[in-house]
């Protein structure tokens, strides 16, 4: 199970202050020795043999101790973007849980005002009134579509940003994804999410309001979860189709180009991976993440 083990290997901020703390003890220790060697006791003669051998070891202690301190620094930098995206996560679930609180709170409120407006027979503003409650209240529950309680925040916010930028969204959620989490985390499959979601927006940012639309599609099969966020922005040149998914490349401009790298990294750490299709009519990005089960038993016979 060589795939779950790899899963189940983390990072630990502990283990690399340990690592560093024992690496500068030992190479301070070294130093000690050698200037103990050297100026404490000079009456002792030492053979360049000698020295040449302590100057070697020492060299190859500090070496030593750089590696181990840049791998376990790299180490702890990857968690702690891990954390940011966690964050990010969780601040999205604590705004929905807060939205559907209020909602619960204003609920008998709500009912109360159109019963009052019924009973004057001002029934024309209840119905007013009734359409402007429904709609704020399908808002939320348009996304509440899933299991996984960190892609529905998602949804939530990322239709607000959609709604601010006056993009009309078509979700086609025809899987619960209850299973997710035993293939990649949510909040992984958040940043994947967040990251097309937000290019799409970006892309139809220069086009007629009345020519856009995002589709947000989430699936499964009896191998994979799948996904696809399609966007009918400015399409993306042929030439650059190639190379999107490399670190650098953008269609942006200058402080970007490393979004579609980390959500195809992202992807491929997980057995997934991501295409692209991309014409004059819609730009779609295309993934998947194979159900766990399937993956470890792929793993297995590697």
């Amino acid at each position: 199970m060589k795939l779950m083990k790899k899963r189940e290997r983390n990072i630990s901020v502990r283990k690399a202050a340990n690592y560093a703390i024992v690496i500068n003890s030992l190479q301070i220790l070294l130093i000690l020795v050698v200037l103990f060697a050297v100026l404490i006791i000079p009456e002792i003669e030492a053979s360049p043999k000698l020295m040449l051998m302590l100057t070697l070891v020492a060299a190859l202690v500090v070496i030593w101790g750089a590696v181990v301190d840049i791998r376990e620094a790299l180490s702890t930098r990857k968690l702690l973007s891990q954390l940011d995206d966690m964050d990010d996560t969780i601040d999205a679930m604590s705004d929905l849980n807060n939205t559907l609180r209020s909602q619960r709170h204003d609920f008998l409120n709500h009912l109360q005002v159109v019963y009052s407006l019924m009973e004057m027979e001002e029934y024309e503003e209840a119905n007013e009134y009734i359409e402007k409650v429904y709609g704020r209240i399908t808002s939320v529950s348009r996304v509440l579509k899933t299991a996984n309680p960190a892609i529905n925040a998602l949804l939530q916010v990322k239709l607000a940003a959609c709604d601010k930028a006056h993009v009309p969204v078509t979700l086609n959620i025809t899987s619960k994804l209850e299973t997710l989490e035993m293939s990649i985390p949510g909040w992984e499959m958040c940043k994947v999410l967040s990251n097309l979601i937000d290019n799409a927006i970006d892309a139809m940012e220069t086009i007629p309001q009345k020519k856009r639309q995002l589709t947000i599609a989430l699936s499964e099969n009896l191998k994979q979860f799948c996904f696809t966020v399609a966007n009918t922005g400015t399409p993306i040149a042929q030439d650059m189709q190639a190379t999107i998914f490399q670190p650098g490349m953008t269609t942006k401009g200058d402080g970007h180009g490393m979004g579609l790298y980390i959500v195809r990294k992202t992807l491929n750490e997980r057995g997934g991976d991501i295409t692209l299709t991309s014409d004059a009519h819609q730009t779609a990005f295309s993934g998947f993440v194979p159900k766990a089960a399937l993956a470890a038993e792929k793993e297995e016979t590697k």
